[in-house]
């Protein structure tokens, strides 16, 4: 398994700066971002699209570093009401399009999430079977917009060489969990275009095991996000369902945390050796949203812990 970090990371270096960095880390590989929630701090989606000389420059540079793209990650929500999600849905299909120029076949990204119905102006995410709308709420996201979406989506994707959809599981989103994430591929047929990005952390705080759902997934772990989460004490008062800011850690139920400083390096060793176990043998790739550690200090240790670890 390679090392791999998410850009967003660093979004404050240029990218020559990026790659300085990763390299003296003993980074091997970088995921970035191309727009949607990410500001795409090292890449421009259409210039990239329109200038092969843009694309030849940013392959020097790799080259020159001896590091090379994991993935482009576009990660937003194409099924957002209206011309937001259409706005998401256009930057999705140009990384299908730029994965292609450079010869990429995975492209990471999260499933969505729709309005509660056709009239409604936000995205809903329905956490609970009662009271009995959420069922009314579901079969609407679900059969009449998520679906047909997918299936259509994965067509694209796969015209433009793009084979593996790694689906990150997230809060408000609809597939946050293995159950939906199988009900997805099973509605676009059994697809195996869509698979998934294991990230462990928000797997963490919505209470699942994400060492028993990677034995879940076998080898439909496409991409692996190495992040790590901590359930503090206010927890025990308030749950787990916390909407305070990331910034407000010091009153969060559960904060994110770097690999060691939420579960320990035992419990890493076994996720990592687990991964091995189902057949994966792509990348690690650092996510950093620490907001008590500095940056780079976090990515160091984070780095060290993956190249002391990794089978």
């Amino acid at each position: 398994m390679k090392i791999g970090l998410v850009s967003d990371c660093l979004a404050g270096q240029s990218f020559e700066e990026l790659l300085k960095t990763c390299k003296e880390l003993g980074i091997e590989q970088v995921e970035l971002g191309v727009g949607n929630w990410s500001s795409a701090p090292h890449v421009d989606l259409d210039g990239l699209l329109e200038s092969e000389a843009k694309r030849d420059e940013m392959k020097g540079m790799l080259a020159e570093y001896s590091i090379s793209i994991s993935a482009f990650n576009c990660s937003g929500n194409p099924l957002a009401p209206g011309d937001w999600g259409r706005r998401e849905d256009e930057i999705t299909r140009k990384c299908f399009r730029l994965s292609a120029l450079f010869g990429l076949s995975t492209v990471v990204m999260m499933s969505g999430l729709p309005a509660g119905g056709p009239d409604d102006k936000y995205p809903n995410w329905v956490t609970t079977s009662w009271p009995p709308e959420t069922q009314e709420i579901l079969n609407y996201q679900w059969n009449q917009v998520a679906i047909p979406y997918w299936k259509e989506l994965v067509k694209v994707a796969n015209a433009s060489g793009v084979r593996r959809l790694a689906l990150e599981p997230h809060g408000c989103q609809l597939v946050h969990d293995v159950e939906n994430f199988l009900r997805l591929r099973d509605a676009c047929g059994g697809d195996q275009t869509i698979g998934f990005n294991l990230d462990p952390s928000h797997l963490f705080w919505m209470g699942a095991d994400p060492i028993a759902v990677a034995r879940a997934l076998g080898d439909s772990i496409y991409h692996v996000h190495i992040k790590d989460v901590r359930i503090e004490r206010p927890a025990a008062v308030n749950t787990l369902l916390d909407g305070k800011g990331v910034l407000d850690f010091a009153k969060r139920s559960w904060n994110f945390a770097i690999p060691g400083y939420g579960h320990d390096e035992r419990w890493w060793r076994e996720f990592l050796v687990t991964l091995k176990m189902m057949g994966y043998d792509g990348v690690l790739s650092i996510e950093h949203e620490d907001y008590t550690m500095d940056t780079v200090t976090a990515l160091r240790k984070t780095a060290a812990l993956l190249h002391a670890n990794r089978v």
